[in-house]
């Protein structure tokens, strides 16, 4: 018998969750992870105007405290290190403030793969913190407020098995007919 949570199951799952997204979130999920695993050249890739170049240049001095926050995620659930959850929002702040991820959802898909499973616990707090800073839209704050479920804000026991999919730009090749 095969287990629901197999790779190849998991992938899928994790497939139809990221299609779910709207486009402009799957393509901002899809930069970040360029800029934060340094997977080609996020500029050339991304970049669509000297504004989004800027951009994708901040991004990537927010994402270097993500090294950071790495390490300073705690093992169990105490606190953290002082830096840990005030890295976490300032992180977060900055991807939040791009308007590109409009829920929790997309945000959670994100920075599973950015920080890994053991960060699952500090996702809700870091999220609200994030979402309730001053230089977010009152709306979009409102936005993303709501869209943390009381279960996601509540849970008592979060998964620890690592995502498998990492979306990625793929680019569209030309089909000939013969």
């Amino acid at each position: 018998m095969v287990s629901r949570y197999s790779g190849g199951s998991r992938s899928l799952d994790e497939m139809k969750e990221f299609a779910r997204f709207e486009p402009s979130a799957q393509r901002y999920v899809r930069r970040s992870l360029d800029v934060a695993f340094n997977r080609g050249d996020a500029l050339e890739q991304w970049a669509r105007d000297p504004a989004e170049a800027a951009g994708i240049r901040k991004q990537a001095v927010a994402y270097g405290l993500l090294g950071d926050v790495r390490a300073a995620t705690p093992h169990d659930l105490e606190i953290g290190g002082s830096d840990f959850l005030g890295n976490l929002i300032l992180v977060s702040a900055f991807d939040l403030g791009q308007a590109r991820l409009s829920d929790f959802a997309g945000y959670r898909f994100l920075y599973e793969r950015l920080l890994g499973a053991r960060i699952r616990p500090w996702l809700p707090a870091a999220f609200c913190g994030a979402a309730c800073l001053p230089h977010i839209h009152p709306a979009q704050r409102a936005r993303l407020l709501a869209s943390i479920s009381d279960a996601a804000a509540t849970a008592a026991a979060w998964s620890e098995r690592e995502p498998v999919f990492f979306p990625q730009w793929i680019d569209k090749d030309e089909v000939s007919v013969d």
